[in-house]
């Protein structure tokens, strides 16, 4: 059930631990030391106008953001965990701010064909099971927390599944600005988040979330790949999601269809003789 969610969820914020530093020492750990491109420290100085800076930087991360009324997509995902390696398609309708709908086909989990329909919509989850015991459950969306330990809401999933980098900060103590790529460290009071923007039309290529609960032990990665236009925006098209605590999973997800701010394609029903758990 838990891998389950952390699909659907798509989630890819992921946490560890680190050591009680300056936040000097923390700005050059998350900055990889093969990049030779000067680190800029954001300080207030006469000459330097940290706030210009910080809004400019801001407004370039949100001008990357996808916005939108509904999205369809068709997702093909290879999950990786250990010796387990299963292969699936998601069909995912979302209508903004208002509801989240995933169907599960595939073999996943002993499941073959349709194995699972959930919808998420702003104040619970419904996941109705089709395979083996089959069943439904209803839980508040302070359920998906609980079971992923990740704390998000609704508009951080969809965030999530459209493309748009989440657990954005305007406390950017650092920044390195390339030829090609833009990359910022933002600190907030849950995250350590290293983003790396693209400087042609300011695409997020690679996002890294670190807890700063140094009683964490996780890491992840997300990698955004294959842009391609859709509508107004570019859009990933591959994204590799990498995350390592006791054991490591790797999640690739590739979007085989996708539409921007059509109907949405399927209906969420549950079968009147299903048991409720």
């Amino acid at each position: 059930m838990k891998n389950v969610l952390f699909i659907l969820a798509a989630a890819t914020c992921i946490f560890f631990s680190c050591k009680t530093v300056k936040k000097t020492q923390v700005i050059q750990a998350a900055i990889t030391k093969k990049d030779t491109t000067p680190l800029i420290v954001i300080k207030e100085t006469p000459k330097v106008d940290s706030g210009a800076i910080v809004r400019d930087i801001m407004s370039k991360v949100m001008r990357s953001k996808i916005s939108f009324n509904t999205f369809n997509a068709k997702i093909k995902v290879n999950y990786e965990s250990g010796d387990k390696d299963n292969n699936f398609t998601v069909y995912l309708g979302m209508k903004k701010d208002s509801v989240i709908l995933i169907k599960v086909t595939g073999t996943f989990l002993g499941i073959s064909g349709l194995g699972l329909e959930a919808r998420i919509n702003r104040d619970s989850v419904t996941v109705v099971y089709h395979q083996g015991e089959k069943y439904y459950m209803v839980r508040p969306i302070s359920y998906l927390k609980e079971v992923i330990e990740i704390p998000f809401d609704f508009s951080t999933i969809q965030d999530l599944l459209i493309g748009n980098p989440v657990f954005i900060d305007s406390n950017i103590v650092s920044y390195r600005a390339g030829p090609n790529q833009l990359s910022v460290l933002m600190i907030g009071d849950l995250f350590k988040h290293l983003l790396t923007l693209d400087n042609n039309g300011f695409k997020a290529l690679h996002s890294k979330l670190d807890d700063v609960d140094p009683r964490r032990n996780r890491t992840g990665d997300i990698t955004f790949s294959n842009y391609e236009k859709m509508g107004p925006y570019q859009f990933a098209t591959y994204r590799n999601i990498s995350i390592a605590e006791k054991t490591k999973l790797n999640v690739y997800l590739d979007f085989k269809e996708y539409a921007l701010n059509e109907p949405l394609k399927y209906n969420f029903d549950i079968p009147k003789k299903l048991k409720r758990k």
